[in-house]
């Protein structure tokens, strides 16, 4: 189906465990703001909505995108949490800047969950311009930051299972 005619974040067709049990850090960059800002809540009111306490729910916020792996390692060696999400958003300029960044902050992602051996979830938009990163933060195709809460709790959910079998 044609992303324009989907909202991306519709969890209607899979079970989500309780989270009430888990620690959860959320790492969001604070360049394209007003993007950032509307994971952040997505994010955040996902995870209180399923039970994760306040007090379990460690924030950080790093300048942008590309501090989004530094800030999860840091988090990672000072906090027990179950997992992690990043939060970013890169819009395509007329620079090849972009597909620096999204790479670096992918790859980064990856090895930082590799080197902690713990879930760290990317939820960074990748977008060709600001309305569709609107459209996928809170607009008509969702919250990628609900999707990246999603991610984290069946992450940190699979890995207490695998842990007790």
């Amino acid at each position: 189906m044609a992303t324009n005619l989907k909202n991306l974040s519709d969890f209607s067709h899979i079970e989500i465990p309780s989270a009430e049990h888990f620690r959860f850090g959320i790492v969001v960059a604070q360049w394209n703001a007003e993007i950032t800002n509307a994971l952040y809540r997505g994010a955040y009111d996902f995870l209180i909505k399923h039970h994760v306490a306040e007090e379990n729910i460690f924030s950080v916020q790093v300048p942008g995108s590309y501090e989004l792996t530094s800030g999860a390692d840091m988090l990672l060696t000072v906090k027990q949490v179950n997992a992690v999400i990043c939060l970013g958003c890169v819009i395509q300029g007329e620079t090849r800047h972009f597909d620096f960044i999204c790479n670096a902050v992918a790859n980064g992602i990856t090895q930082v969950s590799i080197k902690h051996n713990k879930p760290v979830i990317f939820g960074v938009l990748t977008t060709d311009n600001l309305e569709q990163a609107k459209d996928r933060a809170g607009g008509k195709h969702g919250n990628k930051g609900e999707e990246a809460a999603v991610t984290a709790i069946q992450m940190a959910e699979i890995k207490r299972t695998l842990a007790i079998n």
